[in-house]
């Protein structure tokens, strides 16, 4: 389902400490731990104020626009933000101006934790069925403004209350430019962060990269790389999922390895997981996807939802606190 971006089929039942989970356009009411921090209404705004900017796809005047307005929205937040701006030369030999935005809160405190996501969006919509949509660049609803809008609404709640330990949060440029079959000019930002760590002796406790979950029919599985590099995240993150009673929708079981934005940071020797729910499409009575939205025209504003929003950043907060 993952398409380009899945690295292989395998798919081992794992027994993790958790579980967690919901969807619609309400949070679950039942979830016996869940917070008021996380604001859902505001990250389903920011998810439409992305898209209101057009494609994000890097080198462009949309996500030239994009980029400017997450970091007018994090120094309103965060303590600091960098931006770390590049020119990566792509396979063919042309440039393309890239810009992470990384965002920290404490930067002075020596513990710290941190949450990646990417910003830019596919240039072209390559999965989708109509040969003629499939050229045009995709709106990234959930692949791509998901991801950058749980964020934003994370700073919005360490604003309000200051976390205890220090929180970078990292919006990498380029993940979906290029082609996942062959590993080229993809992963671009995080690849670039991974080779120009903020200081020598970097490391976080544990980080989480954050990934289409805004899915309104949330399922997010343990990602193998993962549950392979950094089972003690993984543990910790479905565990908290389940004691905050969202252990329907954190489902404690690995599918596919995927090629994502952790990563480069697993190989940098960061303990990083990948939180993404990767079944992206309508289902049948079976709970087989049958429609895909992944990389197609379809990755639009309804097919996301308040509800799983809410719930993932809930978890996203509470790992903070």
């Amino acid at each position: 389902m993952r398409g380009l971006r899945l690295t292989g089929g395998l798919c081992i039942a794992m027994s993790a400490a958790t579980a967690c989970g919901a969807t619609g356009d309400k949070p679950a009411a039942a979830a016996s731990q869940s917070s008021n921090e996380f604001n859902a209404d505001s990250a389903m705004s920011y998810i439409r104020q992305q898209l209101a900017f057009g494609p994000r796809v890097p080198g462009t005047e949309p996500a030239r626009k994009a980029g400017d307005w997450m970091v007018a929205h994090l120094r309103a937040t965060a303590d600091t933000v960098v931006e770390q701006r590049w020119t990566h030369t792509l396979a063919t030999g042309k440039t393309l101006p890239m810009r992470n935005i990384f965002a920290r809160f404490k930067p002075e405190a020596k513990e710290r934790i941190l949450y990646i996501t990417h910003w830019d969006t596919r240039p072209v919509a390559d999965s989708d069925p109509d040969p003629v949509q499939a050229k045009l660049p995709m709106p990234g609803a959930n692949d791509g403004a998901s991801g950058v809008a749980l964020l934003l609404a994370v700073s919005d709640a360490l604003k309000k209350a200051p976390p205890k330990v220090g929180v970078d949060l990292l919006f990498v440029d380029g993940e979906d430019w290029g082609d996942f079959t062959t590993n080229e000019d993809v992963l671009i930002g995080s690849t670039w962060f991974a080779q120009h760590l903020p200081n020598p002796g970097y490391q976080p406790l544990f980080g989480v990269l954050w990934d289409m979950i805004g899915d309104a029919d949330l399922n997010i599985y343990q990602e193998v790389n993962s549950a392979q590099a950094a089972p003690e995240v993984v543990q910790l993150v479905w565990g908290k999922a389940k004691d905050m009673g969202y252990e329907k929708y954190f489902i404690p079981e690995a599918k596919e390895p995927i090629t994502d934005d952790h990563v480069p940071l697993i190989k940098a020797g960061l303990r990083v997981i990948d939180v993404i729910d990767i079944d992206y499409g309508a289902r049948d009575a079976s709970g087989n996807v049958t429609t895909n939205y992944h990389h197609t025209m379809q990755d639009t504003i309804d097919k996301v939802s308040a509800k799983s929003m809410k719930i993932v950043g809930d978890v996203a907060v509470a790992l903070l606190r």
